[in-house]
């Protein structure tokens, strides 16, 4: 019954010639369920249902000689990618599901996939199928045995390329890897790919300086620990592919994820990344309780405390919604968690409101300075509001 259960399950994914290669291939060529994978791939999903099946062929007719498996790290996907990769898991044992509920984001995912895998080579490649897996051999052979500690699969070197991008998705990519040289080496020709393998040692050994932030990283992995050894690593072309199902992750937030990271590479060991974010976002909130102020007392000649009440909440909450979208973006409420963790950002802000009256007030008081008083309120209170709400609004999220 075992048997057939299994294959059932394998042929409603498709998956039947990878049973069969299993059990007709020269045992020296492929693993057995009990030998250890040399390679993990580590892949990240989030709707990526209709794509798992076919890359998990595709992983097994490229990788024939080379003992591995592959991780799936679903951030709850509501498609059901999880229940997919289980299903998966119970007829190919190179297969696993790691199923995160309540954290979100690809680098924070390859970085739990990573920690979940003992293979001395990781893979990370996206669930989509764009990225070819017939390269991951020679990515194999550059570092098992070509004294590389890391290979890149790149679209910009010989032989590489874009396929089929439009004009402005091809020129985004090319500003944001020139602007990447900021914090990586500039004979990094594609430190935007999502596409590489590392030795396990190298990556273990930069993982407590990873920002962890948004989508791109290799970039944060050749941009932390910069005074170490710099990493040996070689650029393998090829071609980017066409995503078979699904929709792009891509949009404005992934942008604001870059921006942040880069932030961080550069700043981050003086000035938290997720303060400034906080900061920026708050002085948005300053433009729009200004805004409605105007708008209900000047335009709508409503009575001064009305207004100025109307324009508070309201720039809480922005400030609040703006900052659970963008800031806390792995880390973000829905549903009830939404409303409670409004609740308990205008309680942790309005108690900041009273520290910074309190502290312009001293600092006046001491010196009659009232552009240093305001200043000097303005500050303590925003780290009061990012120190309370980081904690007790967002910092339920991750557990």
């Amino acid at each position: 019954m075992h048997t057939l259960m299994r294959e059932s399950i394998a042929g409603e994914f498709g998956i039947e010639p990878l049973i069969e290669r299993r059990r007709t291939t020269d045992l020296h060529l492929i693993r057995q369920p009990a030998d250890s994978p040399l390679l993990s791939i580590v892949v990240p999903t989030f709707n990526e249902r209709d794509n798992a099946p076919k890359l998990v062929q595709l992983l097994s007719a490229a990788l024939l000689a080379i003992p591995w498996e592959v991780i799936f790290v679903d951030d709850d996907s509501p498609d059901g990618t999880a229940e997919v990769v289980r299903q998966l898991a119970s007829v190919d044992p190179r297969v696993r599901c790691i199923h995160r509920i309540g954290r979100r984001g690809l680098s924070s995912a390859c970085i739990e996939g990573v920690m979940a895998s003992s293979a001395p080579y990781i893979a990370v490649m996206d669930g989509d199928l764009q990225h070819d897996e017939t390269v991951l051999p020679r990515m194999f052979e550059a570092l098992h045995q070509g004294g590389m500690e890391l290979a890149v699969g790149s679209r910009y070197v010989d032989g590489g390329g874009i396929g089929e991008w439009d004009s402005k998705r091809a020129f985004i990519s090319r500003f944001a890897t020139r602007l990447s040289h900021l914090v990586v080496p500039p004979s990094l020709k594609d430190p935007m790919s999502g596409f590489f393998m590392v030795r396990r040692d190298v990556f273990l050994d930069r993982v407590r300086l990873l920002s962890a932030l948004g989508f791109k990283i290799l970039l944060d992995l050749f941009a932390s620990g910069r005074d170490r050894t710099p990493i040996r690593f070689i650029e393998i072309p090829y071609q980017f592919r066409n995503r078979q199902a699904g929709v792009s992750k891509l949009d404005n937030q992934a942008a604001w994820d870059y921006v942040m990271l880069l932030l961080d590479k550069l700043i981050g060991r003086w000035v938290p990344v997720r303060f400034l974010a906080f900061a920026f976002i708050g002085g948005l909130g300053l433009v729009v309780h200004l805004a409605v102020l105007t708008g209900l007392f000047k335009g709508s000649q409503l009575d001064f405390n009305v207004a100025q009440t109307a324009a508070t909440v309201t720039a809480m909450v922005f400030n609040f919604s703006v900052n659970n979208l963008l800031t806390y973006r792995d880390r973000r409420l829905s549903g009830w968690g939404w409303g409670r963790g409004l609740a308990s950002f205008m309680l942790a802000c309005s108690v900041g409101a009273f520290a910074n009256v309190g502290i312009a007030n001293y600092v006046f008081g001491r010196n009659g300075q009232w552009v240093l008083a305001a200043c000097a309120g303005i500050v303590v209170g925003a780290v009061w509001n990012y120190a309370v709400t980081s904690f007790y609004t967002w910092g339920s999220a991750r557990k």
